[in-house]
């Protein structure tokens, strides 16, 4: 069943948690539909994770359209969901235009960070029916990678909360809360119609969302993040064997080769004497 809005919002109304997962490539988007992850979502933390980039800042609407399209061939079921990248959503036309490329390509929302300066932005895409999730608290495109907690003090709990009533006012479908205390993003999850997804934010949020590289173990612990495979450990060790296996000569071996038939083997060899 192809999950869409609708099926989120039932999961929030009837407390099922939403699964969400960062995804850069077919193969990977092939597994996470396959496990039933509700949100596939293309973030542009494909910058740092797998093209290199220093930021988030430097990745482009060429790389997340390229990346986005891979995805989406591996998408069956799931919500497919794509980060606007930096200055994509500078203002209401480019976000527009930019948004409605991306779901050319097959995406079925966008999301978008900031606060309260991006509700002209998101009133303009909901006005032409394109589905929203808003991001707020940490902000990367914004605040760079050093993450801090938000909404440790009254003020800023205050301005995450209107921020937070803003957007959805504005006709956001979805919200992110990365780095938000627990209790702040429990008082927005309980306030919102919308569902609240969150990342390094508490329990009390809709769902989760994590960067796949960090679930795998590739890059380095974050608090906010659980490692459930040591991914690069392990690929390490397989690149290592193999290395090992072609020098030493043990691979390969006749179990991973092919022959010619000895008839044929001997009508070629005599062709080959014939031509010497």
């Amino acid at each position: 069943m192809k999950k869409d809005i609708a099926y989120l919002h039932v999961k929030k109304q009837e407390q099922q948690p939403i699964t969400m997962l960062t995804c850069y490539d077919y193969p990977t988007a092939c597994m996470q539909d396959e496990a039933g992850i509700d949100i596939v979502f293309v973030g542009d933390s494909v910058g740092t994770n797998v093209l290199g980039y220093k930021n988030e800042t430097e990745v482009t609407m060429e790389d997340m359209c390229h990346h986005l399209k891979a995805v989406r061939r591996g998408v069956t079921d799931a919500y497919l969901l794509v980060d606007m990248p930096y200055a994509a959503d500078r203002d209401a036309k480019h976000a527009v235009a930019n948004a409605k490329r991306f779901l050319s390509h097959g995406a079925d929302g966008v999301k978008l960070e900031g606060g309260l300066e991006k509700v002209p932005i998101v009133t303009a895409l909901n006005e032409q029916g394109i589905e929203t999730c808003a991001h707020i608290g940490h902000n990367p495109q914004i605040h760079g990678t050093k993450a801090a907690t938000h909404g440790k003090t009254f003020a800023k709990a205050k301005q995450l909360i209107e921020s937070a009533r803003a957007l959805a006012d504005a006709g956001v479908k979805l919200i992110v809360l990365e780095k938000i205390t627990e209790e702040v993003s429990r008082i927005i999850t309980e306030n919102l119609a919308v569902p609240t997804i969150g990342i390094g934010a508490g329990r009390f949020c809709d769902g989760q969302v994590l960067v796949i590289n960090d679930i795998l173990g590739i890059g380095p612990p974050l608090k906010h993040a659980k490692r459930y495979q040591d991914y690069k450990h392990l690929t390490f060790e397989a690149i290592c064997g193999y290395k090992e296996e072609v020098a030493n000569g043990t691979f390969p071996t006749d179990a991973n080769t092919s022959h010619i038939s000895p008839d044929k083997l001997a009508r070629l060899q005599r062709w080959l004497k014939l031509k010497s």
